[in-house]
């Protein structure tokens, strides 16, 4: 609905304005934020910022608009359902955190789409798009002053005060070790993840975790290297031919994270890949070396790198590390923090979240072979004498 005109700027105008600057306007939604960004040249930033402004303040939310959008977000909902794993990561979080906001998927279930209303659009805005709540990052050929008198100039007049000082409050999002399991014969291959809860967003026990990831790796059928990878997961992975493909993955939030791992197998070896899987948590717990770290290490920092390639991702990066640290951190402390990281540290780290802890698990496809949760739930923990 932000691109289908505002008050000042009808949808044709909007548009004519976008084009014949030569820009690109966009917006995306995630579990805790929504962002509005623009491409364009450095001598139209007055403008961008003065469109985004308007787009952001001053959106029209025409009825015929909002049911035609109605159309097009069921059919999103349509298309997401054939990418497994987005189907597999939203049943995760479904099950990871039912009966919390955070068991949402981004899109939400088909019966708000059909439900919504205008009044609903306009609560929602009123009551979330405040100047405390806001970030206006640039990245590229900026000036900081001259995009600070435009700060001032397009967005001073956001409100920074709540009707009735109803000021809306996260609630804690609760953790619950469970499972879900859609299984269905007639699909090819098995999508299955497997999760525990991890820090918030802002602790210190995330640059850890973020190592002890890096050490389990990831894995593809495309990858070269076969079993010489340096991951010993990948390596087991490619020698009994157990999957197609795996990743470890760290979704972290404000005051929790999922700490998990995700791979697509055959229906014959769902068992064999789970049993490692988890064998691989169990030996971040125990028996982690210094070559592991330093792997890892250079591993992270590449990967750090690596998503600041341009300025898109740049300036999505300065907005997020504004709204979880209050700051922008610089690679220099990251690096820092990562190069601080002790095998000892990712053990107890990995001990503190991992060892003996519930899982939640999500499981879509063929997926008879998968183990029974009690089973899965005995794995998280070695019986060392």
């Amino acid at each position: 609905m932000a691109f289908k005109g505002t008050k000042k700027h009808p949808q044709t105008a909007l548009e004519q304005q976008v084009e014949s600057m030569g820009a690109h306007l966009s917006a995306y939604t995630s579990r805790e934020h929504t962002a509005y960004y623009m491409k364009t040249l450095s001598k139209d930033l007055p403008k961008a910022v003065e469109l985004l402004s308007d787009v952001v303040q001053s959106c029209s939310l025409n009825e015929a608009d909002i049911e035609q959008q109605r159309n097009v977000v069921l059919r999103e909902l349509e298309e997401v359902e054939g990418n497994l794993q987005e189907v597999c990561l939203d049943l995760l979080h479904a099950t990871a955190y039912q009966g919390t906001p955070l068991g949402q998927s981004v899109l939400g279930p088909s019966s708000t789409a059909r439900n919504l209303t205008r009044q609903d659009l306009v609560d929602y805005i009123n009551s979330h798009y405040k100047a405390p709540r806001m970030v206006l990052a640039a990245a590229g050929g900026v000036n900081h002053e001259e995009l600070v008198g435009l700060a001032k100039s397009h967005f001073g007049g956001v409100s920074f005060e709540y009707e009735g000082d109803a000021v809306p409050v996260l609630s804690p999002c609760r953790f619950t070790g469970s499972e879900i399991r859609m299984r269905d014969d007639g699909l090819p291959l098995a999508h299955i993840a497997i999760a525990v809860e991890g820090a918030g967003v802002s602790s210190p026990d995330v640059v850890p975790l973020m190592v002890a990831n890096a050490i389990v790796g990831s894995y593809d059928l495309t990858y070269g290297g076969g079993k010489h990878l340096s991951s010993r997961l990948a390596r087991l992975a490619v020698e009994e031919n157990l999957c197609h493909s795996f990743q470890a993955f760290h979704s972290a939030y404000n005051d929790t994270s999922l700490l998990g791992i995700y791979f697509v197998s055959d229906k014959h070896h769902i068992d064999d890949m789970m049993h490692l899987t988890q064998n691989a948590w169990m030996n971040l717990c125990t028996t982690v070396t210094e070559s592991d770290v330093a792997r890892a290490q250079n591993t992270l920092k590449a990967s750090l790198i690596g998503q600041l390639n341009g300025t898109t991702p740049i300036c999505d990066d300065i907005g997020r590390h504004i709204l979880n640290y209050g700051r922008r951190i610089p690679l220099a402390e990251w690096n820092a923090r990562i190069d601080a990281v002790t095998p000892r540290m990712v053990r107890d780290i990995c001990t503190k979240y991992i060892y003996d802890k519930c899982p939640a698990v999500a499981a879509v496809g063929p997926i008879e072979q998968l183990p029974d949760y009690n089973r899965m739930r005995s794995a998280m923990y070695w019986l060392r004498f």
